[in-house]
């Protein structure tokens, strides 16, 4: 039997990202981030690691875009795979390989996976009725067609799942089904696919997740496979009608391809050939050796695909192992707002990146202080500021300035021995030691948030034994109690140096060279030795001098990225706000009917027991009128006094609630959906001017 809590290896999954936008601060928080220091701090401990990744290059949303932008999805995918590869490595997500579902190596694999199921007799064959776009000759899946969501209602679901409730579902399953490729009604054709039997894997499926992991699985994740379970599987397809992907192996297969959610979490395995290829390793005891621990890092979108469908699929071909956890996030915000790569309401990563120059850990930082572990959470620059200034810069940056700058203002930059220990500096370098483990048992519960605490906790702990001790005060009474002062405080600025790496990556490094320490596997200090050595420093160990290892963030940079969300809210209202189709052409006597004037509103009150209504009197130049006007809602009687407007002046009396409004403002609405006034802006246009 395997002991699962002692694994002689570790394969670390990544979601793959769709190559139809870069990569946001969503992506990052959800998955990413949290995967990246799981990864880092294996290795850390002296695990063997295979953390991989890779492009989702099959998607039908590679499709959609490619024909809204009018290129092949070659065009697609090769842009964004460079956009998103070179924003992982610039941001230091150190995946063992990052590969793409466009390689060769995956075609291989996934077709062979497929022919392997086939051949065992795994799959349904079965004709159905799909939806088909008559005007555009093609059958609709996924993303080509939307509807009303049958379960919450929502308007505009997908045909593969609701983004609203999360239910995962069938283009058929939609109510009023549209095409997104033409707007058309769809009709319905038959067509032959493959399907994988999911009712068959129940009974394992229950067994696996509902009692095997019940106790470990975070409650998200448990909860969204139990509802899924409790409420039985159906056979799901494997293949479906489209001209972009890998293609279906077998006779019959012809102008279909695999269906995305069927290749793309094999892109796991092919992703790890490549990299134990390239190695020199064997690929096999990392998916196929019950002594290997399998985690997958996703969004809660993919716990389906995850917990479900890829178990099952894994189940079936009979020699790989299943995922020990899959310890899904829910999803991050943005400003309050839902995160979306179609409206570029997002961060974009490698935005950030040129926005904010070598300060990769602060978002990094942010995103684990914030990240989505049990709930949707919400990411704020004002938060993003305030956690870098406050908690980066004020404590751990702080500390680390005051420890090298006063020792190389004491001793030359050389650590000074140690005498006698207090209790405080016994008690203080106990509580260090105990960081390790805290820290650890942290993240090997996927509480990556806490871990990220913990890490400023040992920051705290070291500025208050610095304000404590007060060494700049005692080198003027007792310069013997400020050499062992300074050097419990190097012990702790070392420990710092290690634990921060999986968290901090680059002020890890900075942090080194600043102590002159060697963390190289087998040669320098590594994650244990904060426990177990009595000094991670030495007497007269030479560091060098202090640099900043974080800068604040001003005001100004802040409401720069504010600005630019401003913009893109208004850009989105604008695309988004239905016209008033025009009306009935008039002849140019019918307008020269209409009698506009410039008037000025001089009185404005509420009507009684009117919610959308104001009593204006209005000076139109050519005499003092009541006009009623339905614009309660928008603003408040003393803000309109004195107000400049366009009053169409000849417009027959019309009684309103027993008020006789003898006229009517010209009112428009702005991109917000509030209503404006469409008034001349020179100041020297007199009321009773006419607007010809």
């Amino acid at each position: 039997m395997s002991d699962i809590n002692s694994p002689s290896r570790y394969t670390i999954t990544a979601a793959l990202p769709y190559t139809n936008g870069p990569i946001h601060i969503g992506h990052l928080a959800g998955v990413y981030v949290p995967a990246d220091i799981y990864a880092r701090y294996l290795r850390l401990t002296g695990k063997d690691v295979a953390f991989v990744c890779g492009s989702d290059e099959h998607g039908v949303a590679i499709s959609m875009k490619a024909k809204k932008e009018g290129v092949t999805p070659k065009d697609i995918i090769d842009k964004y795979h460079a956009i998103i590869k070179q924003s992982f490595v610039d941001f230091g997500i150190t995946f063992d390989n990052y590969s793409r579902t466009s390689a060769k190596i995956h075609h291989d694999t996934a077709s062979e996976f497929f022919i392997n199921l086939y051949d065992k007799g795994d799959f349904i064959e079965e004709t159905t009725a799909q939806l088909y776009d008559e005007e555009a000759q093609q059958f609709l899946a996924d993303r080509f067609v939307i509807g009303t969501c049958p379960k919450c209602g929502n308007e505009e679901a997908y045909g593969d799942q609701c983004e609203n409730c999360g239910s995962s579902l069938n283009a058929t399953d939609l109510i009023n089904p549209k095409s997104t490729i033409t707007g058309t009604i769809p009709t319905t054709k038959e067509t032959k696919h493959w399907f994988l039997p999911l009712d068959r894997y129940e009974e394992f499926l229950k067994d696996w997740i509902l009692k095997g992991h019940k106790d470990d699985w975070k409650p998200n994740v448990y909860g969204q496979c139990k509802s899924w379970i409790d409420g039985g599987l159906e056979p799901r397809a494997v293949t479906r009608d489209l001209d972009w992907g890998i293609p279906v192996p077998v006779e019959g297969g012809e102008g279909k391809v695999l269906y995305v959610w069927f290749d793309a979490p094999i892109g796991y395995i092919s992703s790890t050939k490549e990299w134990a290829a390239r190695e020199g390793k064997d690929w096999e005891p990392y998916w196929k050796d019950e002594n290997t621990k399998l985690v997958h890092f996703i969004g809660k979108d993919n716990i389906v695909f995850h917990c479900i469908i890829f178990p099952s699929m894994l189940k079936a071909e009979g020699s790989y192992i299943l995922p020990e956890n899959v310890p899904a996030n829910e999803f991050l915000n943005l400003e309050g707002n839902k995160l979306s790569t179609s409206k570029n309401w997002a961060v974009w990563l490698h935005e950030y990146l040129v926005d904010f120059p070598e300060m990769q850990d602060s978002l990094r930082y942010t995103l684990t202080a914030n990240a989505p572990e049990t709930k949707d959470n919400d990411f704020t620059w004002k938060d993003f500021q305030a956690r870098n200034n406050n908690e980066l810069v004020a404590i751990l940056g702080n500390f680390i300035n005051r420890v090298v700058v006063l020792t190389n203002k004491y001793y030359e930059g050389k650590v000074p021995a140690k005498g006698s220990l207090t209790d405080v500096d016994i008690e203080t370098l106990e509580q260090l030691s105990k960081y390790p483990g805290i820290i650890s048992s942290s993240i090997e519960r996927y509480r990556f948030r806490e871990a990220g605490q913990e890490l400023m906790n040992l920051a705290r702990l070291g500025n208050k034994y610095l304000a404590d001790a007060e060494p700049w005060k005692v080198i003027k009474i007792d310069e013997e109690r400020v050499k062992t002062i300074m050097n419990v405080a190097l012990q702790i600025a070392a420990g710092l140096a290690i634990l921060s790496e999986p968290f901090l990556p680059f002020t890890s490094n900075k942090l080194k060279n600043i102590l002159n320490i060697d963390s190289s596997a087998g040669d320098g200090l590594n994650w244990n030795d904060v426990s177990t050595k009595e000094a991670l420093l030495q007497s007269e160990h030479q560091i060098n001098q202090a640099e900043l290892l974080f800068r604040k963030i001003e005001d100004s940079e802040i409401q720069t990225q504010l600005d630019k969300l401003e913009a893109t809210k208004k850009a989105n209202q604008n695309e988004n706000k239905k016209l008033m189709p025009q009306k009935d052409t008039i002849t140019f006597d019918d307008f020269s009917k209409l009698d506009m004037r410039v008037g000025t509103i001089i009185e404005a009150e509420k009507m009684a027991k009117a919610k959308k209504l104001l009593v204006l009197k209005v000076d139109t130049g050519l005499d003092v009128r009541t006009i009623v006007s339905g614009i309660a809602e928008s603003f408040k009687p003393e803000e309109i006094v004195g107000k400049k407007v366009t009053v169409l002046v000849n417009l027959a009396p019309r009684a309103l609630r027993g008020v006789d409004s003898e006229g009517m403002i010209l009112m428009t609405e702005n991109a917000d959906g509030k209503l404006v006034f469409v008034n001349p802006d020179e100041d020297s246009v007199g009321n009773g001017e006419g607007i010809n």
